[in-house]
């Protein structure tokens, strides 16, 4: 099956097909909903550069998430560079840049979008908390989106005004999706000494960082904190809606997928509630693998129309 998709993504030479092939399994392994989304409502020819984009992400952000702020800092400027070569080269050593640098030679645009990205990068190395919900704002605008934008950029449809719009829709769409993450990732974000919820918002419930430690479970102002979040999530994800319909057709199915999962986990964020201090959450498997199921029945229908029309 995975050969077919190389084949009509036009990857014909054995060292790229290696090398793609690479990438999946690793994508498969650490972004298995994500990857179930993709393999099964994406286009073939934009499967394998969508797996590239992503492994690509994700190998920066695990890269400068270890050590201290220095260690990070460096290991961003020496992970730019090697990208940066890569780029220019078309040749890398490591195996994410060499299949990027393919990536970007079929997809020349992307050169931006690599660059804003690395530079929305600086971001997360010298995040250690919010003040305040504009700067929640501004993290999410300069880093999280140009790293959704990765990928989503090759969905956006053609014409400048259409584009816009639809990336207008994606920051709506990784303002929830960031939002969710530091919600379920709140246990774990206490135990580091960062949280990706404001002070200012914090505040309002009569709260600080302090106050979400184990003991916290279960009482009322962190349930009203987790409540309150999630309800700005759940308005992101309505004003997200219409990338839907921006995007081609072909696209549309993935993208009501993706809104559509973003909703079972802010669900599961809701009933969790003061429960996050203790424990991450997440929707079931099942409840995220019916959504797919919906999306492929709803494409299978109109196909098996057309199949079955006269010449």
């Amino acid at each position: 099956m995975w050969g077919r998709i190389l084949d009509r993504a036009g990857i014909h030479t054995p060292q790229a097909r290696q090398e793609y092939t690479a990438q999946v399994q690793a994508v498969r392994r650490f972004a298995p909903a994500e990857y179930a989304a993709a393999r099964l409502l994406l286009p073939a020819p934009l499967q394998p550069d969508v797996v590239a984009l992503v492994a690509f992400m994700h190998e920066t952000d695990d890269r400068i998430d270890r050590g201290e702020k220095p260690e990070r800092e460096e290991a961003l400027r020496r992970w730019r560079q090697a990208t940066a070569e890569a780029l220019q080269t078309a040749e890398s050593p490591h195996p994410v840049l060499q299949t990027l640098a393919r990536t970007v030679e079929r997809h020349p645009v992307l050169h931006g979008r690599i660059e804003a990205f690395l530079d929305g990068a600086a971001h997360e190395v010298a995040w250690e908390g919010f003040s305040s919900e504009a700067e929640v704002a501004r993290y999410i605008e300069e880093y999280s989106l140009p790293a959704l934008m990765l990928s989503m950029g090759l969905l956006a449809p053609d014409g400048e005004a259409a584009a816009a719009e639809f990336e207008r829709g994606c920051l709506e769409l990784i303002t929830a999706m960031q939002r969710i993450d530091f919600l379920e990732d709140l246990a774990e974000d206490v135990r580091e000494g960062r949280v990706g919820l404001s002070d200012e918002a914090l505040a309002a419930h009569g709260l600080t960082a302090k106050d979400l430690g184990p003991e916290a479970a279960g009482t009322a102002p962190v349930a009203a904190l987790v409540a309150a979040q999630t309800a700005t999530a759940d308005a992101s994800l309505r004003a997200a809606e219409p990338v839907v319909e921006l995007a081609a057709r072909e696209h549309r199915p993935f993208l009501r997928a993706v809104v559509s999962v973003q909703r079972l986990r802010a669900d599961a964020v809701r009933d969790a509630g003061a429960g996050l201090v203790v424990r991450p959450c997440g929707p079931s498997k099942a409840r995220c693998g019916v959504v797919l199921l919906q999306e492929l029945l709803r494409g299978a229908v109109p196909l098996a129309r057309r199949l079955k029309s006269p010449a």
